[in-house]
Protein backbone atom coordinates (compact mmCIF):
# COMPACT_ATOMS: atom_id res chain seq x y z
CA UNK A 1 0.00 0.00 0.00
CA UNK A 2 1.09 3.41 -1.22
CA UNK A 3 2.48 5.71 2.12
CA UNK A 4 -0.47 7.81 1.85
CA UNK A 5 -2.88 5.23 1.74
CA UNK A 6 -3.94 3.12 5.00
CA UNK A 7 -0.82 2.07 6.43
CA UNK A 8 0.28 2.44 10.01
CA UNK A 9 1.46 6.02 9.55
CA UNK A 10 0.14 8.77 8.63
CA UNK A 11 1.43 11.26 5.69
CA UNK A 12 2.53 13.76 7.89
CA UNK A 13 4.53 10.91 9.51
CA UNK A 14 5.67 9.45 6.88
CA UNK A 15 7.16 13.03 5.81
CA UNK A 16 8.76 13.11 8.85
CA UNK A 17 11.10 10.84 8.20
CA UNK A 18 12.15 11.54 4.59
CA UNK A 19 15.87 12.70 4.21
CA UNK A 20 15.85 15.88 2.58
CA UNK A 21 15.88 16.19 -1.13
CA UNK A 22 19.33 16.45 -3.73
CA UNK A 23 17.99 20.31 -4.10
CA UNK A 24 16.71 20.65 -0.31
CA UNK A 25 19.87 19.59 0.84
CA UNK A 26 22.23 21.96 -1.19
CA UNK A 27 19.78 24.99 0.06
CA UNK A 28 19.87 23.70 3.62
CA UNK A 29 24.01 23.98 3.39
CA UNK A 30 23.58 27.44 2.09
CA UNK A 31 21.06 28.30 4.96
CA UNK A 32 23.56 26.84 7.98
CA UNK A 33 26.61 28.00 6.39
CA UNK A 34 25.22 31.49 6.08
CA UNK A 35 26.23 34.66 8.96
CA UNK A 36 22.84 36.09 8.55
CA UNK A 37 19.57 35.21 7.11
CA UNK A 38 19.32 34.56 3.26
CA UNK A 39 17.07 35.57 0.58
CA UNK A 40 16.12 33.52 -2.62
CA UNK A 41 18.64 35.72 -4.46
CA UNK A 42 21.41 35.12 -1.70
CA UNK A 43 20.93 31.24 -2.22
CA UNK A 44 20.90 31.28 -5.83
CA UNK A 45 24.14 33.55 -6.24
CA UNK A 46 25.58 30.69 -3.68
CA UNK A 47 25.04 28.07 -6.01
CA UNK A 48 27.20 26.93 -8.52
CA UNK A 49 25.79 25.24 -11.16
CA UNK A 50 25.70 24.68 -14.86
CA UNK A 51 23.00 25.47 -16.37
CA UNK A 52 21.76 27.70 -12.94
CA UNK A 53 18.72 27.25 -11.83
CA UNK A 54 15.48 29.52 -11.92
CA UNK A 55 14.74 31.96 -9.42
CA UNK A 56 11.14 30.02 -9.25
CA UNK A 57 13.26 26.97 -8.49
CA UNK A 58 14.81 27.46 -5.58
CA UNK A 59 11.75 30.16 -4.50
CA UNK A 60 9.60 26.41 -4.35
CA UNK A 61 12.34 25.17 -2.64
CA UNK A 62 12.64 27.40 -0.18
CA UNK A 63 9.02 27.52 0.58
CA UNK A 64 8.55 24.11 0.57
CA UNK A 65 11.45 23.89 3.81
CA UNK A 66 9.64 27.11 5.59
CA UNK A 67 6.06 25.23 4.55
CA UNK A 68 7.85 21.74 6.31
CA UNK A 69 9.19 23.76 9.10
CA UNK A 70 12.95 23.39 8.19
CA UNK A 71 13.04 27.31 7.70
CA UNK A 72 11.55 30.78 9.55
CA UNK A 73 11.12 33.62 7.08
CA UNK A 74 10.77 37.69 7.51
CA UNK A 75 9.71 39.99 4.99
CA UNK A 76 12.17 42.34 4.07
CA UNK A 77 10.45 44.63 1.58
CA UNK A 78 8.94 42.30 -1.52
CA UNK A 79 11.07 39.18 -0.45
CA UNK A 80 11.84 36.83 2.71
CA UNK A 81 14.59 36.47 4.46
CA UNK A 82 15.33 33.09 5.51
CA UNK A 83 17.10 31.43 8.25
CA UNK A 84 16.97 27.76 9.74
CA UNK A 85 14.80 26.96 12.50
CA UNK A 86 17.39 24.18 13.55
CA UNK A 87 21.13 24.11 13.08
CA UNK A 88 22.71 21.12 11.60
CA UNK A 89 23.63 19.20 14.40
CA UNK A 90 20.35 19.34 15.88
CA UNK A 91 18.50 18.19 12.65
CA UNK A 92 20.96 15.53 12.58
CA UNK A 93 20.75 14.04 15.73
CA UNK A 94 16.48 14.75 15.73
CA UNK A 95 16.73 12.64 12.40
CA UNK A 96 19.27 9.67 14.10
CA UNK A 97 16.49 9.65 17.17
CA UNK A 98 13.84 9.07 14.48
CA UNK A 99 15.75 5.97 12.70
CA UNK A 100 16.73 4.46 15.63
CA UNK A 101 12.97 4.84 17.00
CA UNK A 102 11.75 3.18 14.00
CA UNK A 103 15.06 0.62 13.58
CA UNK A 104 13.44 -1.94 15.62
CA UNK A 105 15.90 -2.69 17.45
CA UNK A 106 18.06 0.68 18.89
CA UNK A 107 20.27 -1.27 20.81
CA UNK A 108 21.58 -3.62 18.24
CA UNK A 109 21.43 -0.59 15.13
CA UNK A 110 23.94 1.76 17.95
CA UNK A 111 26.19 -1.05 18.04
CA UNK A 112 26.34 -1.98 14.18
CA UNK A 113 26.88 2.11 14.12
CA UNK A 114 29.89 2.03 16.39
CA UNK A 115 31.50 -1.01 14.33
CA UNK A 116 31.32 2.18 11.86
CA UNK A 117 32.71 4.69 13.47
CA UNK A 118 36.83 5.31 13.56
CA UNK A 119 38.76 4.83 16.84
CA UNK A 120 38.91 8.57 17.18
CA UNK A 121 35.09 8.92 16.90
CA UNK A 122 34.34 6.35 19.16
CA UNK A 123 37.21 8.21 22.16
CA UNK A 124 35.22 11.26 21.42
CA UNK A 125 31.73 9.63 21.96
CA UNK A 126 33.67 7.86 25.54
CA UNK A 127 34.94 11.49 26.32
CA UNK A 128 30.90 13.12 25.30
CA UNK A 129 29.19 9.99 27.66
CA UNK A 130 32.31 10.52 30.63
CA UNK A 131 33.77 7.31 30.69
Amino acid sequence: MSQYGRGTRSRRESARMRPFGDLEAVVMEHIWTADRPLTVRDVLERMDREPPLAYTTVLTVMDNLHRKGFLSREREGRAFRYRPTKDRAEHTAELMHELLSDSGNASVTLLRFLDHMSPTEVARLKRALGD
